[in-house]
């Protein structure tokens, strides 16, 4: 596995031939970030790669054509251009109806696919079209770590804290509650379901804000580690009761859930909805995988709320995606050593060498390969596919 170390990094790879990279204009509402960086392009252009750019497509994240043209990348005026001529396409979001028709057979395609939550007809179509469909969220490491999830999820927990604040206020509908309290009015209390990276970050941005935080998983040592770096954050094991509980008593519920490759589990019923106290916050970050509170559903920016048995839901599946430059950057920083290594070996060769490749995998040749589909709830529906 090559560390990112800068360009001399990549030196190792044996490009025996070039790839021919596309990155094309991210088209859901609301979404800035972009597949690749211009710092990106350049480690891929320097290295014999062809890059193909749509045109505009960086300037959501603050890239403008001539930052991406300096870096040796070709500009295409046309999304026909870009997807027909890609080996590899590099996306972020999951490829909407028109941009599945646009796919060439036999294309790679990565970016934050999220396949488990996906109607089943966008599956349908790549495998029909044997596309070989790499999820960034997939590609773990040999100690269970995902590397390219990461900063985005470091991101969407920073994120549900300065969203909870802002939730909490009257004129967005909530209970009017200063989150972190004055002196004789005490602060928020929050309670975020899981302990990993999401948690962990929502755990560090609440208490930046002053509120009082319990985290709840089902992993001791997880909880172990709340509890040796944030003092004062009380930690629960995750049992019906202990939720119940908690919820009851809570004016924030985060949920940070996450299970590589499959929907996010229901932790959350209605029934415990309903007991929480009137307009209550629920920011459920586990909504890419299907979110793990029952009465959740996803929203966009620019509705991002909604009320459902008394309780103020947020619901946005790409939360890093408004602020695009900062999320860009982080998660191209994690994925170009993986970009590099399949761009340089194939992917074939790439998936053999590199079990971290492999375990991203979630179609190929016309097969289904690591994604457990889960059945006993309604498919995820964005309203955009």
């Amino acid at each position: 596995m090559y560390k990112p170390e800068g360009l001399e990094a990549f030196r190792v790879i044996d490009v025996e031939d070039s790839m021919n990279i596309g990155i094309p204009k991210e088209r859901r509402p609301f979404e800035y970030r972009v597949g690749m960086s211009p710092a990106g392009v350049e480690i891929l252009t320097q290295l014999g790669h062809k890059v193909y750019l749509e045109h505009d497509a960086g300037v959501g994240a603050g890239f403008s054509d001539l930052e991406y043209e300096k870096a040796g990348a070709r500009l295409a005026y046309s999304p026909d251009e870009v997807f027909g001529r890609a080996d590899l396409l590099l996306k972020v979001a999951r490829p909407m109806k028109e941009e599945l028709e646009w796919l060439q057979p036999g294309t790679a395609l990565m970016g934050l696919l999220h396949l488990a939550s996906a109607q089943q007809d966008k599956v349908d179509v790549l495998l029909k079209k044997e596309i070989t469909a790499l999820s960034y969220e997939q590609i773990q490491m040999a100690d269970g770590s995902l590397p390219v999830l990461r900063p985005f999820s470091q991101i969407g927990g920073m994120m549900a804290a300065q969203t909870a604040a802002r939730l909490l206020q009257n004129n967005w509908g909530g209970k009017g509650i200063l989150i972190g309290g004055v002196p004789g009015v005490p602060p928020a209390e929050v309670v975020i379901l899981g302990a990993g990276v999401v948690g962990r970050n929502a755990t560090r941005g609440f208490l930046g804000l002053g509120a009082h935080v319990t985290v709840i998983d089902i992993n001791i040592l997880a909880l172990q580690r709340i509890a040796d770096h944030f003092p004062g954050v009380a930690t629960m094991m995750s049992t019906k009761r202990n939720i119940e509980r908690a919820t009851a008593y809570a004016d924030v519920v985060v949920g940070a859930v996450l299970i590589p490759g499959e929907r996010a589990p229901i932790l959350v019923s209605r029934e415990v909805v309903r007991a929480m106290k009137p307009r209550s916050v629920v920011i459920d970050v586990s909504i890419d995988e299907g979110g793990c509170v029952e009465t959740s559903r996803p929203t966009t920016h620019d509705r991002p709320t909604y009320v459902e048995e008394g309780i103020l839901h947020y619901c946005v599946p790409n939360m890093p995606g408004v602020v695009a430059r900062t999320a860009t950057h982080a998660f191209v920083n994690a994925a170009i050593p993986f970009i590099v290594e399949i761009a340089g070996k194939g992917i074939e060769k790439a998936m053999q060498e590199n079990e971290a490749i492999e375990s991203s995998v979630v179609t190929h040749a016309g097969k289904l390969h690591h994604m457990h589909r889960r059945t006993d709830r309604t498919e995820v529906e964005d309203g955009l596919d």
